[in-house]
């Protein structure tokens, strides 16, 4: 099953109607690297036009630009990343990040672990690991591009992330996963249901290793930039129930998570979850999970 028609009916079956989406450039200031530094009016005098976005605390939309945004003086002295609006809001939603232990289960190309690096003001230790190598040269290089200096950089499958044997404060599982049409513009020829289902699996595999590393009192972020449920609302509707997590209240960009998909009733719980319909951003899901019994 397979073909743009088949994922287009999916779509209309879960509440929306597809429509074809231009992406803009995107930018996130490192305001712990650009404090003092006046970036945006730097950047308009580059000619780089930026529009604040709205939902995001240093997101900034170009506009238009006279010079390359990954290759300014600026750009390379960390500043800035270029990082997409929605894949920006999961390490916003951690609390108390300063001094804490954090996994960043699949770190690689390392604009969330720099994101995070930042919040923390270089405080505190964040494990990044990646499976692939070639992966790890990019992150590394992203790291020391943005003066990161609290961050271990791991070859490690996330499935594996229990053989750390530590305890972390927070952790970051933005998994693996199918994509989505808005960022990808051969995706509907690519991807299959098959390929869904295998990622699903993949990523109840991570879900699983990382909960046995996640501190009593710890916060875990999921988030995947798919479209399909298997991968989002179905999953975190299998966590709670078999995981013993539960599903927090968060405030950000998005729409309430589905919790009837294709005739199957979820925990009600799970429209605690956010999905992001490619438009303003590219398509996107996330979600915040603790220890059930636990009080943050």
């Amino acid at each position: 099953m397979s073909g743009k028609d088949f994922f287009i009916d999916r779509y209309q079956q879960l509440g929306w109607k597809y429509r074809e989406t231009k992406l803009r450039q995107t930018i996130r200031i490192n305001e712990t690297n650009a404090k003092g530094k006046n970036l945006v009016d730097r950047l308009e005098h580059l000619g780089v036009s930026l529009e604040k976005i709205p939902f995001l605390k240093s997101g900034y939309w170009v506009q238009s630009s006279k010079v390359s945004v990954g290759a300014t003086a600026e750009y390379l002295l960390g500043f800035y990343s270029i990082q997409e609006a929605a894949a920006q809001i999961p390490v916003s939603l951690f609390t108390r990040l300063k001094g804490k232990f954090v996994l960043d289960a699949s770190a690689a190309p390392g604009g969330k672990t720099v994101q995070l690096a930042n919040l923390m003001e270089n405080t505190g230790i964040i494990v990044a690991l990646d499976v692939e190598k070639r992966r790890l040269s990019a992150l590394s290089n992203h790291l020391e591009r943005c003066h990161v200096r609290n961050t271990l950089v791991y070859l490690l499958d996330a499935r594996l992330s229990s053989n750390l044997k530590f305890k972390f404060h927070r952790i970051l599982i933005d998994a693996p996963c199918s994509g989505n049409f808005a960022s990808d513009p051969v995706w509907f020829k690519n991807r299959t249901l098959k390929d869904v289902e295998r990622n699903s699996a993949l990523q109840r595999q991570i879900l699983t290793k990382a909960v046995e590393c996640l501190a009593d009192d710890g916060e875990l972020i999921y988030s995947t930039c798919s479209l399909e449920p298997e991968e989002d609302e179905l999953n975190i509707d299998w966590a709670i129930k078999n995981l013993k997590l539960s599903i927090e209240e968060i405030s950000c960009h998005g729409e309430k998570g589905l919790t009837e998909i294709f005739g199957t009733k979820l925990d009600p719980l799970v429209e605690r979850c956010k999905r992001l319909w490619p438009g303003e951003t590219q398509g996107f899901f996330v979600c915040k999970l603790k220890k059930r019994g636990v009080v943050l």
